[in-house]
């Protein structure tokens, strides 16, 4: 509690907004960084063994496939029976929704990273003018070094602000690349998988 006090007492009113922004950018890069990491890993192994197997898509619905390529394979080779077209439309949704779930928290990123400097900036104003308030107020000379002390406070709102923006709009942009990358490779196996139940041979849907 003494460091929320003294941290309070170095940022004044905009101290626990502030360290909201701090949590949430802090929580949102922990569980993206865990989520993104874990998917690309298990996608990448998973995948391996069904290179060793020699591509059969069709073993992915006799085990409970834990990537998100497997499953997407899956979701198309218990739908093989169905039109070409119709097997697209399904993947093309299905992959809408993994979007949606990659992406997840990005928003919420960037949103800290806007608002944050706004709210340093809103600290720095407001301690000025309690600062300019309190040297009205005093009947004591105005020397540089109370200037000094003054201004220093009222200014680390503005550091603390851009200190949170920074990585928050960074990790939206990061995990959005990352996430953009996962999609595509999924794009790429899913569509080798729609070939392969057209009939063409594995190894040349797995050349493409």
């Amino acid at each position: 509690m003494s460091f929320l006090a003294q941290l309070h007492q170095q940022l004044g009113l905009m101290s626990w907004p502030l360290i909201l922004c701090s949590v949430i950018t802090l929580a949102l890069w922990l569980e993206r960084s865990a989520s993104l990491l874990w998917i690309s890993l298990s996608g990448e192994q998973e995948k391996r063994q069904l290179r060793n197997n020699g591509n059969r898509y069709a073993d992915v619905t006799i085990t409970a496939p834990k990537s998100l390529i497997l499953r997407g394979c899956k979701l198309l080779v218990l739908y093989k029976d169905s039109p070409k077209a119709m097997r697209e439309d399904l993947a093309s949704v299905w992959l809408q929704q993994q979007r949606r779930k990659l992406h997840s928290g990005l928003r919420v990123l960037t949103l800290v990273g806007v608002i944050s400097p706004l709210l340093g900036l809103l600290g720095t104003v407001l301690g000025l003018m309690e600062m300019f308030k309190s040297i009205g107020e005093s009947g004591d000379p105005v020397t540089p070094a109370l200037l000094a002390d003054g201004l220093g406070l009222a200014m680390s709102t503005t550091a603390a602000g851009l200190l949170i923006a920074l990585p928050a709009i960074a990790g939206a942009q990061l995990f959005g690349l990352w996430a953009d990358r996962l999609l595509d490779k999924l794009t790429h196996e899913l569509n080798q998988c729609n070939l392969t139940l057209e009939g063409m041979p594995l190894e040349e849907a797995a050349a493409l």
